[in-house]
């Protein structure tokens, strides 16, 4: 159950310290998907918006004209200047501006959320203070009374990420088949079927090698991109002093008015070829800071991962230095010098632009550093498709899957089977069924213009609530990029019939089901709140609870980080019997992308001493993966301990009357952060390891006695479950210190507990409508919820509780 910190491979602010200088840079992997574009940028915008019969100097010269400012004023200003200062403490993408937003304006509408996690290190930027004015104060007021318009903020988010899953799914498609089209300038024999057959199956081969992780081959990455990007740069100088060195009049916006004089409707509908050169830019921002394997600043790798092999993290300068100093001058040196090719070859076969202005004597080699590119592309999206997939099921805004590191040391390293495949059928599906990049590149517009808008509206709310500029800068930002953008989106919506309505479908399948899956987590958390046990049925019940106490700790998993679960009472209902120690457990996300090991967990007490009754709050990030250890049931004792010894000094200090007697002090719910005791002494216990005699087997032998049969069944099965060899076994002593009678004895009887055996209860419940329910409401509810939770990971995986000490409590709850 515990949590392991998933670092982002590029972090401008070092969320945990120590641990970057366990991060490997794999710079190379996304900066691919960017520089592939010039493949088929040209190729698009003159077949989309039907300009080969305008094609004359002049037009060629507007359509880079219309290049080189879209690049300028998008990737450059809008993504590299302004919204990558927005990070989430060095975490980037649509998730990371949503939880800036609902952790400085109250925008959650995340169940679990307490002023305790206002006090985490990461939750407020440096130097914030809220400074309210009276529009400020209006707009906030109606953003958080209104529930509604924290819904639209949540779907709009929520239709942001699924765009950018969208572009997982058409970025390899669009990036490989373009590549390898390249084949068919001089192997005039080769057919576009036998092209689409080769796509497939260099894709069918990319995802079948995820499960290693691109830690193996990651070395690779910056040299074929960086070898590219070069590539690209000089083959755009060798075009434009051999074609027409005119060609650099074009940056002048002279030539972009003068297109649209001249093309009218034709012209505004290729905006949407035009969009293509931006393609990877949300990804520059998504992807930026999702793991190790998804950065995009390789050349700086390229100089530093010789030095320093580890270094993990880069600042936002040095991510502008690459993004200025080597991506946007090659980009645009290759876009310049194939309007130079194409201004003076008008009868050339615009499909294959790209590759009939290449030199005939260094056709090939171009053409293997293309693929090669192209493949490192594919990659960047995938490894970021992951990485957003792990940022919604953290924030429970989808369906529970398994997240695999692939990467022992490099913890941002990630992969998902389930979303693996299901991309996987999805390329293939998009390969074979359009075919022609020109229908994947109306879908890819309209996925890129999507985001982009996304994107540029949580900026404007993250200008006036986080940066805390006035509301006339956010317009300013709103209508400067926001108009250019719409404009380019009703471009790309012309194209829907043509392709466009493929990321349309995809994203609305994508949000329904995140969606539903968040209604029904949230109607399931306001059920238990509304019905979780009385303290003072509790406190009738005596120190007892009415029940019968039997030896060893439970464990038992809630929802809830206050009050106790109605499945206790259900369980002890049924079954009156209960553990001497009672621990409940409230695994919970916070909207920051990593929570400081030694701020996770809060630990009280419910109830009086004598209950022997605890909780636990473990908090995580929405970038922290739940990881498994084997030392956890040893380290939850410990915190214990410590919470129980803190507690007690607290009370010695703040309960001493005027004569000098101690009173009795004890305050319920009171929590407290515990960090794991690096001193033992400070606990109250001894730890011993057992001895090589020890082993499983002999405890079992010695412990077969009747009255320790149970104890022996028990031991039994633990040594012949797997994996239960790498749980770490000691043994705790109470040491001798205390001159506090009840620290002594509540010390004791935690470790007689821990000797006794440990055993996890949880929740398995169900949720249905009721029947005054809406039919929308029961579909929901009924059908698609209840079919989601059926086919996802269920909890006791996801948070790695051993099968054998397991015990679920069935439950339905009508909401």
């Amino acid at each position: 159950m515990p949590v392991a910190d998933c670092e982002s491979g590029l972090s401008p602010a070092d969320v945990t310290g120590a641990g970057a200088a366990n991060r490997n840079p794999s710079c190379g992997v996304v900066y691919g998907d960017l520089s592939t574009s010039p493949l088929y940028v040209y190729k698009s915008t003159f077949i989309i918006g039907s300009l080969r019969r305008f094609q004359d100097e002049e037009i060629v010269f507007g359509v880079f004209s219309l290049v080189f400012w879209t690049l300028t004023l998008i990737p450059l200003l809008k993504y590299v200047f302004i919204v990558l200062a927005a990070d989430d403490n060095g975490e980037g993408g649509t998730f990371a501006l949503y939880s800036l937003l609902v952790r400085h304006a109250k925008f959650s509408l995340m169940p679990n959320q307490e002023a305790a996690d206002e006090e985490l290190t990461s939750y407020y930027r440096p130097g914030y203070a809220p400074q309210e004015t009276p529009i400020l104060t209006a707009l906030r007021r109606f953003l958080e009374n209104h529930r509604k318009s924290r819904t639209f903020l949540l779907v709009t988010v929520l239709f942001g990420a699924s765009l950018v899953i969208g572009d997982g799914v058409l970025t390899p498609p669009m990036s490989v088949l373009s590549s390898f089209s390249g084949l068919q300038v001089h192997s005039t024999a080769l057919t576009s079927g036998e092209v689409e057959i080769l796509s497939c199956t260099v894709l069918v081969c990319l995802f079948m090698v995820q499960h290693w992780g691109t830690h193996r081959v990651a070395f690779l990455f910056a040299p074929v991109v960086i070898i590219w990007l070069l590539l690209l740069g000089a083959l755009g100088v060798y075009n434009i002093v051999v074609w027409n060195p005119r060609v650099l009049r074009a940056l002048s916006p002279y030539y972009l008015v003068r297109f649209f004089q001249h093309t009218g409707k034709d012209g505004w509908i290729s905006l949407g070829g035009i969009l293509l050169s931006m393609t990877g830019k949300q990804t520059l921002f998504c992807s930026l800071h999702c793991d190790s394997s998804t950065t995009y600043f390789i050349i700086i790798y390229i100089w530093t991962e010789a030095m320093y092999a580890d270094l993990g993290h880069f600042t936002a300068a040095s991510i502008r230095v690459a993004f200025v100093g080597l991506i946007y001058p090659c980009l645009v040196l290759q876009y310049m010098g194939q309007a130079a090719f194409l201004s003076k070859s008008p009868h050339c076969d615009i499909h294959f632009v790209f590759f009939e202005s290449i030199p005939t004597g260094i056709f090939w080699p171009v053409l293997v550093i293309a693929t090669l590119a192209a493949i490192v592309g594919s990659q960047a999206v995938i490894s970021a498709t992951f990485s957003i997939v792990r940022q919604c099921t953290a924030l429970g805004c989808f369906p529970r899957v398994k997240i695999v590191h692939t990467s022992r040391r490099i913890h941002g390293q990630i992969y998902s089977p389930e979303i693996n495949w299901i991309l996987m059928l999805l390329c293939i599906a998009v390969t074979m069924g359009l075919r022609d990049t020109t229908l994947i590149g109306n879908a890819y517009g309209m996925a890129c213009a999507g985001v982009m808008l996304v994107t540029t509206l949580l900026m404007a709310l993250v200008i006036v609530f986080v940066w805390q500029y006035s509301c006339l800068v956010a317009a300013l930002f709103l209508v400067a990029f926001g108009v250019v953008e719409a404009v380019y989106l009703s471009a790309a919506l012309m194209k829907v019939p043509q392709g466009g309505w493929l990321p349309l479908v995809l994203s609305l399948v994508f949000v329904a089901v995140m969606y539903v899956w968040h209604y029904g987590t949230r109607r399931k958390h306001q059920f238990d709140v509304q019905n979780k046990v009385s303290l003072r049925w509790i406190h009738a019940l005596g120190p007892s609870l009415g029940i019968v106490r039997v030896p060893g700790i439970g464990i038992i998993y809630s929802e809830l980080a206050t009050g106790v679960p109605a499945i206790f009472s259900h369980f002890v209902t049924n079954l009156p019997a209960f553990h001497q120690v009672l621990v409940f457990i409230c695994v919970k996300a916070v909207p920051v992308p990593h929570v400081r090991d030694e701020e996770r967990h809060l630990v009280g007490r419910i109830g009086p001493r004598e209950f022997r009754m605890y909780r636990c709050v473990v908090r995580h990030g929405y970038k922290d993966v739940l990881a498994e250890d084997t030392d956890f049931e040893n380290d939850l004792v410990l915190r214990i301990a410590e919470f129980v010894q803190m507690e007690a000094d607290f009370d010695q200090r703040c309960s001493i009357s005027d004569d000098g007697v101690v009173a009795s002090v004890e305050v319920e719910g009171r929590m407290a952060v515990v960090p794991r005791p690096s001193d033992l002494a400070r606990t109250g216990l001894l730890m011993r390891e057992p001895g090589e005699e020890e082993s499983v087997v002999a405890r079992a032998a010695a412990a077969a006695k009747p009255e320790s049969l149970i104890h022996s069944m028990h031991t039994m099965h633990e040594a012949e479950s797997p994996g239960f060899a790498s749980r770490r076994r000691v043994r705790f002593e109470v040491a001798n210190q205390h001159t506090d009678p009840r620290v002594k004895d509540e010390l004791s009887a935690l470790v007689e507990a821990k000797h006794a055996g440990v055993a996890y209860i949880m929740g398995h419940s169900y949720i249905k409508a009721r029947k005054s329910s809406s039919v929308f409401k029961k579909f929901a509810v009924n059908v698609a919820y209840a079919f989601l939770r059926k086919n996802c990971r269920g909890p006791g995986l996801v948070l790695n509780i051993p099968h054998i000490s397991l015990i679920e409590v069935g439950m339905i709850y009508y909401v």
